[in-house]
């Protein structure tokens, strides 16, 4: 009778447990509960929320793309530096084939905001103005309830 242990197989993935066998196990939380979702994935549907809630007025919001970038990109070729606000959102006006955008910043929303409800407002408010702006519209006129609190 053979006592030798076989040598482990040794995968591309990292190790999950220590040698006694414990360490980390799985998940904290299962995928399905909002605890699983990343502060990115958090804000996209902020932003997601919002998109939808503008589109039952707004069909032709199905043709402009809505992105969520981390931080604005300060130190484009041939614009100097300024020492303006950094901005929360932005447009991109159609052009060469493809749809127009509206850009939303993440994380200077995250730091402008203490609680998910006060980011949840502020995120709808920058992408009231800035679909307000793609349409020539007021932000009134995009959502009546613009600027209440």
């Amino acid at each position: 009778m053979d006592n030798r242990v076989p040598p482990r197989a040794t995968g591309p993935g990292p190790r999950r447990r220590d040698r006694h066998g414990r360490g980390m196990r799985g998940p904290i939380a299962p995928p399905q509960v909002p605890l699983a979702a990343s502060r990115a994935e958090a804000f996209a549907d902020l932003v997601q929320d919002s998109v939808d809630r503008l589109e039952r007025r707004w069909p032709q919001l199905a043709d402009i793309d809505f992105l969520v970038l981390e931080v604005p990109r300060l130190d484009q070729p041939g614009q100097p530096w300024s020492d303006e606000a950094v901005p929360l959102g932005g447009t991109i006006a159609p052009r060469d084939g493809r749809r127009a955008r509206v850009v939303v910043y993440r994380r200077p929303v995250e730091i402008r905001t203490k609680g998910r409800d006060e980011r949840a407002a502020l995120v709808h408010e920058i992408v009231v103005e800035q679909v307000a702006e793609l349409l020539g519209l007021t932000p009134e006129t995009v959502d009546p309830r613009y600027g209440e609190d």
